[in-house]
Formats: structure tokens, C-alpha cells, sequence
């Protein structure tokens, strides 16, 4: 029964009418909900200068059910507490396994979270830097020096972390960076012009890079 529905897993993804987003709700009382008006704007943007056509409005989906399977990529942040049960796990490793793709955006106060759960999900891989040439930083815009720093808090630098599954990226995480924090409207953290469209510049290459591969 699972290699059945794991088969149509995979066909759901190869019979997909229309380029979609999601943006995950989670588990364990975190802030899955924060910055509401980031994914529409990154949408906006990523249509309006690459070669996508994604509705306007993100869905959301659940690893209680199966919808999830519809998507060729999901968006996570938040603030603070995650939690993937053992069903939970098993449903996004064959999501990612399968076809799809994750972007983690780190809104500070979810990376020790996120690290243990996702070592629920892949047991025998870990999170690595992914190096400033690989793809990701380079589809529609340029990044040399990888990710770039959106939202300042505490010095550090900016990482781009990643889980390869046979060769291909399925999780990208932004740590120390804030992503969708430069995604969000203008006036609601006063990021300057050129801030936001270096975040929103990367988050287009992100979803560009996860429609390809």
C-alpha cells in the first residue's frame, strides 16, 4: 500500500496544472503564521521578473493530510517552537524525497528547534553550507558571495544550509539571515529598498531553483 501511494505521490507532482506555492503549517505552537504579507509579495516579484506564473495567493498545507503533495515547494518560519510527530516526519521525507522542496527562514528563535526535528525527518544526513556556486545562487540573479544578510540582530554571518537527497538540494534553510523578513511589506520592519530586493532576489531564485530541479 505505501509503494502505491508513494507512485502517486510522485505523479501528483508530474501532473501539476499550474506552478504552486504553500507555506507549512506546523506543529508545537510556533509562529507558523508570521509575516503574512511576505509570500504574496515574493510571488509578485517572482513573476513579475522570472519566467513564473504562481497564483497570487499561497495556500497552506499540513503534514496531516496530503495536499502537501501538490506543491513543488513549501515555505517554513517562524519565531519559535516546531514539532514533527513520527507520521509527521515520515510524510515530509517522502514529500522531499519524492520531488519536493523546503525553504526554512529562520525568523530568529527557530534554529534549535528546526535542527532536532529535522533530524527526525533525516536521521543519517546533516544540515551543510551550501558553497556560493551552487545553482541556488544562481538562476535569475547572481549571489557571488551566497546568502545575503536581510535582518540584523546579534553580528553573525549569514548561512545558507542545506539537505541533499541523491545529489539534489531538498531543504534550504536560511540561518542568520531573515529572508522573509525582506520580503514583507516596506513598513512593517523599514528595511531599505535596496535590503528588500536582495532579499526578495533571492527568494526568486529559491523558487525558480526548486520549480527546475
Amino acid at each position: 500500500m505505501k509503494s502505491i501511494l508513494v507512485i502517486l505521490y510522485v505523479f501528483s507532482f508530474l501532473t501539476l496544472s499550474a506552478q504552486q506555492v504553500a507555506v507549512l503549517q506546523y506543529e508545537g505552537g510556533g509562529d507558523w503564521y508570521a509575516n503574512p504579507t511576505a509570500l504574496p509579495n515574493l510571488i509578485r516579484f517572482t513573476n513579475t521578473f522570472t519566467n513564473t506564473a504562481i497564483d497570487f495567493e499561497p495556500q497552506t498545507v499540513t503534514l496531516s493530510d496530503h495536499a502537501i503533495f501538490n506543491y513543488p515547494i513549501i515555505f517554513m518560519t517562524g519565531h519559535g517552537n516546531v514539532y514533527f510527530s513520527d507520521d509527521h516526519s515520515e510524510v515530509l521525507r517522502k514529500y522531499l524525497t519524492s520531488g519536493g522542496f523546503i525553504h526554512i527562514s529562520d525568523n530568529y528563535g527557530l534554529d534549535k528547534y528546526i535542527r532536532q526535528e529535522l533530524k527526525k525527518v533525516f536521521p543519517n544526513k546533516e544540515l551543510q553550507l551550501i558553497p556560493s556556486n551552487h545553482p541556488i545562487y544562481h538562476q535569475s540573479f547572481s549571489f557571488p558571495k551566497g546568502l545575503p544578510k536581510i535582518h540584523e540582530h546579534d553580528k553573525r554571518p549569514p548561512q545558507g544550509l542545506g539537505i541533499f537527497h541523491e545529489g539534489r538540494l531538498v531543504v534550504f534553510y536560511d540561518f542568520e539571515s531573515d529572508l522573509s523578513d525582506g520580503w514583507e511589506d516596506a513598513a512593517v520592519h523599514n528595511n531599505p529598498k535596496e535590503v528588500r530586493e536582495k532579499a526578495l532576489k533571492m527568494g526568486a531564485n529559491i523558487i525558480e531553483y526548486a520549480f527546475k530541479n
